[in-house]
């Protein structure tokens, strides 16, 4: 009897410890994932243009000094770095880690921010992004940059997260989306064929291809959070249960949105199956 009962304590024992270091595992090691945009559109100046896109960090650290993901971000050796919103969490609001990584990063390549809605949520933003923009990160609010090489060029925009209320606080998000949409357009070069959107939300894929953009960069699903095989995510903000867009690429029209899976977590803790994400986009001259 005594044997048997000390028997199950090991195993309850091995098995606490495996939950423990898959738990670990599926929120620490990172992923990166990596896909090719192929457009006529895009200059033959711009084949083979590498992008990183980060997303949803929520204040975590990977590693010493976010060593980790510096590593990782190295290696892929970017010609620019976007970072598609959540940097920051609103409940947990700590912005040590998130400058360190975002000055780190200026380092390796030029950096381009939007909003999330947690920088709303949490009422510090006015502070967080000047500290950004002294680092040296180039935060987009509702407006865009041509981004030249070898005198090809493209456009890239950035709207603000709609949970920005201080400007159209009677509008709904998607129409406080559209509103921003509209005043980036106002800054376009409209001779530039390829015109790629930052913007926080994967559920606004519809607004997205009525103005016709080549490529469209988001989160903010946190990857369905919870990811079951052949199913796909469980829960995402703004789209409830079994949520459609969650991670990876989909199309509409003429327009490709990529979404992608973030970094950190927010409200629940935990990912499964479901890894912390970082994109390598490279475009490709048809």
């Amino acid at each position: 009897m005594k044997k048997f009962t000390r028997k199950n304590i090991i195993l309850l024992l091995i098995g606490i410890l495996v939950t423990v270091l898959f738990c670990y595992y599926q929120n620490n090691a990172i992923e990166v994932n990596e896909t090719t945009i192929q457009s006529r559109e895009v200059p033959k100046q711009f084949d083979n243009f590498k992008m990183i896109q980060l997303s949803d960090l929520h204040g975590k650290e990977f590693g010493k000094e976010q060593n980790n993901l510096i590593r990782k971000i190295k290696n892929e050796k970017p010609d620019i770095i976007v970072f598609t919103g959540d940097l920051i969490d609103a409940k947990h609001y700590v912005k040590k880690y998130s400058l360190m990584l975002m000055g780190k990063i200026v380092k390796i390549a030029p950096v381009y921010f939007v909003t999330g809605n947690h920088e709303y949520w949490s009422g510090k933003y006015e502070g967080l992004e000047s500290k950004l923009e002294n680092l040296g990160v180039k935060v987009l609010k509702n407006e865009g940059v041509v981004l030249e090489r070898s005198g090809g060029k493209i456009q890239l925009l950035g709207i603000d997260d709609p949970a920005n209320i201080s400007e159209n606080e009677y509008l709904t998000e998607q129409e406080r989306a559209d509103f921003n949409i509209k005043k980036s357009l106002l800054s376009t070069n409209h001779d530039i064929e390829f015109k790629v959107l930052l913007s926080h939300r994967p559920e606004l894929i519809s607004l997205y291809s009525s103005y016709d953009f080549d490529l469209v960069l988001t989160g903010h699903a946190h990857g369905g959070q919870i990811r079951i095989p052949f199913i796909g995510g469980v829960i995402a903000p703004n789209q409830g249960v079994l949520p459609k867009y969650t991670s990876g690429q989909y199309k509409m029209k003429n327009t490709t949105m990529i979404v992608n899976r973030g970094l950190g977590n927010s409200i629940i803790p935990q990912r499964i199956l479901n890894r912390p994400e970082i994109v390598v986009l490279t475009l490709k001259s048809k």
